[in-house]
């Protein structure tokens, strides 16, 4: 569900930017004055709606719209090409999305259906709130980019801009053009074309862009932060597994997990999967320091039917298995409670007693296995300079439990999270870039995908279908379907975001 704090500090900031516009048209001394302000700064206020235009950058469009004409020529080319493609690509992806959704609302099983390339995003749901800066500024780069697609090619192919614009609708901010419509309409279908395929053109070099950066973001920081060299611990989730004097700290470098060496965020993912879906692992300790299990008490099984041995609920000691040979054919299991940090500390990593043996010393040493419960396991962090980190518990909690960064800085007075804010920043650029450019490709009403379909009728079906009556009944069953396909995608995606 939404959250209600969130939705109460929207409803009540829209009530009082209402209250207040109201107010000052229905006075007789300020309303004047009050309208007059609103048209000299090119501002309208109406219900959850506030805009903004202004010309000041016409200059700028006009200027963008002179430099090297024939390489506009073919650029604007490029993205009427680019807009028919995927014009038919998010009709098939708006197809393919519904389908998964509705998968997935008939079962259980949040895997059904796969994962989704669209999602409804709907902020304090499947938005943090922490997050909500860089889902704003990437969403508002990416309308402005998109406009100013528009823009240039409209002024290329000699049509007017009247102005551009910001605005806010509910929460979620946007940017348009104000074209001149007689001017648009005197030109050829292709050329029109050109200027209504801008916008997703735009939005879709945009998304590479920021996708390259983001892929060579190492290089770009390289002579300030370096990477390969562990996973930088930024953030620790207090009260968490990680927490405590001997677990993580922020500014910690961690090098492996057991025998897992990590250089980076993706090693430390890796590791713990491994280590989540691999058996136990043991360590090598000298065959002299065992003290048998009976120095405890029996050994008991646990209601999953594994063993424990050490019966004093002890922070410190941990109850181990391994093979005691009592002849050449007699192996026999036994389990002793060992103080943990003790004995595995500077150990090697074993399955079985011939791997110690590959590497024993003059003292005989056994393999020994933490005896745990199912899908719980033990877990030796490495972080130096400090002692390693011991873990026990379900891996996916220790993932959880800390933030990590590829990128570690070269100076002290760097801060850790400017890699992180960067990182962050692109993706959502590249996300939601990447959805403009699907969304307004879609043949849908009020849409780019709408005037992107009547030119493209316009320009092909001229002489199949010469009535233009009939050319415009076909387009508007065509906006029709996208449309529904449109809104049942959004309806069905926020109902599964919000309600389920």
């Amino acid at each position: 569900m939404i959250p209600v704090s969130l939705l109460v500090c929207v409803m009540a900031g829209w009530c009082a930017v209402y209250l207040a516009d109201t107010l000052l048209r229905s006075s007789v001394t300020h309303r004047i004055s009050y309208e007059s302000w609103l048209a000299s700064r090119g501002l309208m206020v109406s219900p959850f709606h506030v805009r903004w235009q202004t010309t000041i950058f016409n200059r700028l469009f006009a200027y963008c719209a002179r430099i090297n004409p024939q390489a506009l020529y073919m650029w604007f080319n490029g993205g009427l090409v680019f807009g028919i493609a995927a014009m038919v690509g998010s009709v098939i992806l708006l197809i393919k999305t519904l389908q998964q959704t509705y998968a997935q609302m008939t079962t259980d099983n949040p895997r059904i259906g796969g994962e989704q390339a669209l999602q409804v995003v709907v902020p304090g749901v499947n938005l943090p709130t922490s997050q909500l800066a860089y889902f704003f500024i990437a969403l508002l780069l990416s309308g402005v980019i998109h406009e100013l697609g528009h823009a240039v090619a409209a002024l290329r192919e000699q049509v007017r801009v009247n102005g551009f614009g910001i605005f806010v609708f509910v929460l979620y901010p946007g940017a348009f053009v104000d074209l001149f419509t007689t001017h648009l309409n005197l030109i050829s279908p292709t050329q029109q074309l050109r200027i209504f395929c801008a916008g997703v053109w735009h939005n879709f070099v945009l998304c590479v862009a920021a996708l390259a950066i983001l892929f060579l973001l190492p290089v770009f920081l390289f002579p300030v932060y370096t990477t390969g060299v562990g996973a930088l611990v930024t953030e620790v989730v207090q009260g968490s597994a990680a927490d405590g004097p001997r677990g993580l700290s922020v500014g910690d470098i961690v090098k492996g997990l057991e025998d897992c060496p990590v250089r980076g965020v993706e090693d430390w993912t890796n590791c713990l999967s491994h280590l989540s879906h691999t058996p136990q692992t043991g360590y090598c300790v000298p065959a002299a320091s065992l003290q048998p299990s009976w120095a405890h008490g029996r050994p008991f099984k646990r209601l999953d039917g594994t063993m424990d041995c050490c019966r004093n609920n002890s922070l410190t000691d941990l109850c181990f298995s391994y093979i005691k040979s009592q002849g050449r054919n007699n192996r026999e299991r036994e389990y002793a409670c060992i103080p943990v940090r003790k004995m595995v500390t500077g150990t090697r990593v074993c399955h079985t007693d011939a791997d110690c043996a590959e590497h024993s010393t003059a003292a005989a040493s056994v393999c020994v296995t933490p005896s745990l419960e199912n899908q719980t396991r033990f877990i030796r962090v490495t972080h130096p300079p400090n002692t390693h980190m011991l873990f026990v518990g379900y891996p996916p909690h220790l993932q959880h439990a800390v933030s990590l960064t590829n990128f570690v800085p070269r100076f002290g007075f760097l801060h850790l999270d400017l890699p992180i804010f960067l990182e962050t920043f692109l993706k959502y650029v590249v996300s939601l870039s990447g959805a403009l450019a699907v969304v307004n490709s879609v043949p849908c009403f009020a849409l780019d995908g709408q005037w992107m379909l009547n030119a493209l009728l316009e320009a092909t079906l001229v002489t199949v279908v010469t009535d233009r009556q009939k050319r415009e009944l076909i387009g508007f069953f065509l906006l029709l379907a996208g449309s529904a396909l449109l809104a049942a995608n959004v309806a069905l995606g926020l109902w599964m975001v919000t309600a389920r």
